[in-house]
């Protein structure tokens, strides 16, 4: 970690600066600013390559991930997650009853900004805001059944594209900035933002582990960490990130949590979903 710092603190002084200032920009040239941002530092790697990560952008790590995504260790969370969507509720309902297009190849659409419920909602959300109207328990948002069934939906996904925007609603600019100041905010005691890792020191390391870029950082989830043993959220990993720099862990749909899924999938505008998929 002392490496990291040195060399965040050095990427800062020589003027390396974030591709999303602070001063006033619309969301339109942020996400054009963002993603050139990206282009000119990884040059030779393909714009829809940015789906894979930190595969993308090294060699012998994307042979290794790609001979590993032969066997996937998620194979068995697809498989459970379609027997959960295709089993009716007491009522006799289904997911399909609640989710838009039945729940079919929805993944790309989340999160995104409710003008009529002036809220974010995320697939994790909405999926629980159907237990609910069905008299259902609601599943726990970091692990377990409810990555198995995000698993099925983004399985059934791969390939769509993310086209979230932010609506002309005062409130959905408000949750975005909210988002963006999240991603660029200093915190913790080692006081490094999101930013400071997957943008600025995007492509270095912390440690042993290779960082990855900001851009298309969202599209493969729910994931499955080696670290782990197991598939989790995106509102998993940002705890686990806060954590890491000794930062508060906000609550998984918090409202910062969750405004930062809606920046960084605004962020990803014409990334392919690719989910789950596998990452260290």
């Amino acid at each position: 970690m002392r490496k990291l710092i040195f060399a965040v603190t050095t990427a800062l002084a020589v003027g390396l600066i974030t591709p999303v200032t602070a001063t006033a920009t619309t969301p339109q040239d942020d996400v054009k600013a963002f993603q050139q941002y990206f282009y000119d530092k990884f040059p030779n790697v393909k714009k829809g390559d940015f789906k894979d990560g930190v595969y993308a952008i090294n060699e012998d790590f994307r042979a290794q991930w790609l001979n590993s995504e032969e066997f996937p260790p998620y194979e068995e969370s697809i498989t459970k997650g379609e027997k959960m969507f295709n089993t009716p509720f007491a009522n006799g309902k289904t997911y399909a009853d609640c989710l838009p297009n039945g729940g079919k190849a929805i993944r790309q659409m989340y999160p995104y900004f409710d003008t009529a419920a002036g809220e974010i909602k995320t697939l994790e959300g909405e999926i629980n805001a159907c237990r609910k109207a069905n008299n259902e328990d609601p599943l726990k948002y970091k692990k377990g059944p409810i990555t198995d069934l995000t698993a099925y939906i983004a399985y059934n996904s791969r390939g769509k594209v993310f086209n979230v925007g932010v609506p002309n609603d005062e409130r959905a600019l408000a949750a975005y900035e909210q988002g963006k100041k999240q991603f660029y905010m200093k915190r913790g005691q080692l006081n490094l933002a999101c930013a400071d890792c997957h943008v600025t020191n995007a492509g270095g390391y912390a440690r042993s582990d290779l960082l990855s870029p900001a851009l298309g950082n969202l599209s493969h989830f729910p994931v499955y960490r080696l670290k782990w043993q197991e598939l989790g959220t995106a509102h998993r990993r940002f705890g686990g990130c806060n954590e890491n720099i000794r930062a508060k862990a906000f609550p998984p749909q918090s409202d910062e949590y969750k405004s930062l899924e809606y920046f960084l999938t605004v962020m990803s505008k014409g990334i392919e979903a690719n989910g789950p998929a596998t990452r260290k």
